[in-house]
């Protein structure tokens, strides 16, 4: 007997097993037994009630995927995100766009299916004549490389597909945290782009300390720019760095990221903010990831400041492999499993002891493998 799709000429689609989000899970046990027990009622138990779920196929659920048709999608590349909109350029103009709901549900794991920099397939679309067209996204090509975070209890996408991430710190207000910088420089390594590290307003580095973190970093490898926005140091390093290349500026929020693109380029205007002179942090002024074209075929992603970057959706087994002066002595570990926290016979320890490895590299590790004990990764 002929399927009801094929009846109706359409597809019969795959069946795809996906998981619940883990906030719509019903309890197995539905009875409110401790407020009746208070309460001096009679509990009733029913013999057919299930207290542990059944399997993991209970954590699960079926969708119908279809192929979706390819004739008449247009190729462009995600530029920004505004709530559930995407604004797509395609070369000629940008698209507002939604995403299909297939997509949501496959990359139920993460915040949102598309980021800025994606490349997708969208099709046109007008509610009635005379509206606006807009877009549907229907496909996301698969991706080169990420820079990610763990945000609640989803993986956040910041940017895809680009060649570097610009980690930008300040000399002072806000002051440089060292462990926000390892955190970002261990997701860029883990998504695959190359980490550079850009210390900002180093006309404010009165007391020498920021050119000293700077040249922890470039003794390890990494490639440190001192640079400031105010009197054009640096600049035109940052300029040379970007041309050809697409970039990610990340950061914290108030170490001058967009003052540092309108100084590489005059004319962007980019909203600039200030540092609150009680707490010395910044105040949010860009509030969302936008792909910006720069002169020299560059292209840059400015990022919205943040002041924490959780990066436990890394396995704490891979941690150690991103800090690369832990890389060589982690064979001479008296034991092939070290977390090099609690054993003896740590190289890694040792290196620290005899200061060949800077405390707060060590620590900046320490505080990321704990963070994925407490969240229960492996």
């Amino acid at each position: 007997m002929a399927d009801a799709n094929e009846k109706k000429g359409k597809k019969p689609g795959r069946k795809v097993r996906v998981s619940f989000r883990s906030n719509r899970s019903r309890p197995s046990r539905t009875k409110d037994w401790t407020r009746q027990h208070r309460a001096g009622e009679d509990i009733e138990v029913s013999a057919s009630e299930s207290v542990v779920a059944k399997g993991h196929l209970s954590r699960k659920r079926t969708i119908i995927e279809t192929d979706e048709p390819q004739e008449g999608l247009i190729a462009g590349t995600v530029v920004t995100l505004r709530g559930q909109f995407a604004a797509v350029d395609d070369g000629k103009r940008i698209w507002p766009c939604t995403v299909r709901r297939i997509l949501r549900t496959l990359t139920i794991g993460e915040r949102f299916p598309v980021t800025v920099g994606d490349r997708v397939r969208f099709r046109v679309v007008a509610d009635a004549p005379g509206v606006q067209a807009e877009g549907v996204i229907v496909t996301v090509e698969p991706r080169q490389n990420e820079l990610r975070r763990f945000a609640g209890r989803r993986v956040q996408v910041i940017a895809a597909n680009v060649d570097q991430v610009l980690i930008v710190s300040s000399a002072d207000l806000p002051p440089p945290k060292p462990h926000l910088i390892d955190r970002y420089i261990v997701s860029a390594l883990a998504g695959g782009m190359t980490p550079v590290i850009g210390l900002n307003k180093i006309d404010l580095d009165t007391d020498g300390r920021a050119r000293t973190i700077a040249q922890r970093y470039a003794m390890l490898g990494y490639c440190v720019l001192c640079c400031s926005a105010l009197t054009n140091e640096g600049v035109d390093e940052l300029r040379q760095l970007f041309r050809g290349r697409s970039t990610v500026l990340a950061g914290q929020s108030g170490v001058g990221k967009s003052s540092l693109l309108n100084a590489i380029q005059p004319g962007l205007k980019l909203r600039v903010g200030t540092v609150s002179d009680e707490t010395l942090k910044g105040r949010h002024t860009t509030t969302t990831a936008e792909l910006i074209r720069l002169a020299g075929d560059a292209y840059v992603v400015d990022t919205p400041g943040v002041r924490s970057f959780d990066v436990s959706m890394i396995p704490r087994g891979e941690l150690e492999q991103y800090f690369t002066e832990f890389v060589p002595l982690v064979p001479e570990c008296k034991f092939p499993d070290c977390t090099h926290i609690p054993e003896t016979g740590c190289a890694i320890k040792r290196a620290v002891k005899e200061e060949r490895i800077h405390p707060e590299r060590y620590e900046s590790y320490v505080r990321m493998f704990e963070d994925r004990t407490e969240g229960g990764l492996a």
